[in-house]
């Protein structure tokens, strides 16, 4: 019988749409728990008592009043809008962020697509996201969504570099691509003690500018843009470019996890649990940010990504490569 359910369980066709579910559920579960610790971190941080109130004890139905509030809400498409790809946008911003879900690592057999580039497989659907802010701005006809498109494509192009060095150092010092061999030559302390904590940095920091997140929220400057890409969109297809920005931050948060802190290794009970728990630390680190520091200049956000950051992570890659060399002579 043990070795019937194990041959049935080795059955990739049988394997297939239990890996599909399983990925579909953590990215519909924990995109919201990120959004709801959102509400609840920013009303303790700033005494915001909205939060607060819907539901008996501690706001606990805040997400419920959010969904109700977006589905009530009219869907409306401007008249000189290009309809389809106004339509699509909110799809191609979200599907590659589902898409990274399923090339990490979760435990020591629990890798839903593995590969030896995976790697670099979820850093390009990571960046694939910024088409459909692209396709939003474009074609919203709303010179305030044009102008927060391009500070998005600027931006995705300033920091898409470091963040790439960073993670190619990790590559480097682990020896491979696959993200589940990255976790197991780290262990549980991670890549984040040694050379490899400026990398950490960098990803971090990079991480956040990709996402588009206070203090690098430029492309949605409120104050400057009404709301950048996002100003002509209401109803659902706003609630779906949301739920991008939440899955990003899980997706984001994982993939930081797996380079740096160990993924699901801990100091005792490896597991999923030590990744979620990770996961949700370093979520709690960019609600943290929103609510810190303001939004930085334009300018400022370039000359940080060319003048500091991307020499910092070639001088982080160079050293790694000279540490490599070394281990491989003695």
């Amino acid at each position: 019988m043990t070795d019937a359910l194990r041959d049935l369980f080795d059955n990739y066709w049988l394997l297939l749409p239990v890996k599909v579910l399983a990925v579909l559920v953590l990215f519909l579960v924990f995109p919201l728990i990120v959004g709801y610790m959102e509400h609840k971190v920013m009303a303790h941080m700033q005494a915001r008592l909205g939060p607060m109130e819907a539901g008996r004890f501690h706001g606990v139905l805040q997400l419920v009043a959010d969904g109700i509030k977006f589905v009530q809400k009219e869907s409306i498409i401007p008249r000189a809008a290009d309809r389809w790809v106004f339509a699509l946008a909110p799809a191609v911003a979200l599907i590659p962020v589902l898409l990274v879900f399923g090339f990490i690592p979760y435990g020591r057999d629990l890798v839903p697509i593995r590969s030896d580039v995976g790697l670099f497989v979820t850093l390009a659907l990571s960046s694939v996201s910024v088409i459909g802010v692209l396709m939003a701005a474009w074609s919203s006809a709303n010179k305030y969504s044009l102008m927060g498109g391009v500070r998005a494509a600027a931006q995705l192009i300033a920091y898409e570099l470091p963040l790439v060095l960073a993670a190619a150092a990790v590559a480097m010092q682990a020896g491979s691509a696959d993200l589940a061999v990255i976790v197991e030559r780290q262990g549980w302390w991670g890549y984040v003690v040694g050379p490899l904590a400026i990398g950490f940095f960098i990803y971090g920091t990079a991480a956040l500018a990709e996402l588009t997140r206070p203090p690098f929220d430029m492309p949605v400057a409120d104050s400057e843009l009404v709301f950048g890409h996002l100003t002509e969109y209401t109803g659902l297809r706003f609630a779906f470019f949301l739920l991008a920005e939440y899955a990003g931050i899980v997706a984001q948060s994982a993939i930081a996890a797996t380079l740096f802190l160990g993924g699901w290794q801990g100091p005792v009970l490896d597991g999923p649990w030590w990744l979620a728990a990770k996961v949700l630390a370093l979520s709690f680190v960019v609600i943290w940010f929103r609510a810190t520091y303001p939004r930085l200049r334009e300018d400022q956000l370039q000359s940080f990504a060319w003048l500091r950051l991307v020499p910092v992570s070639l001088l982080l890659l160079l050293v790694v490569g000279f540490l490599k060399v070394y281990e491989v002579g003695i």
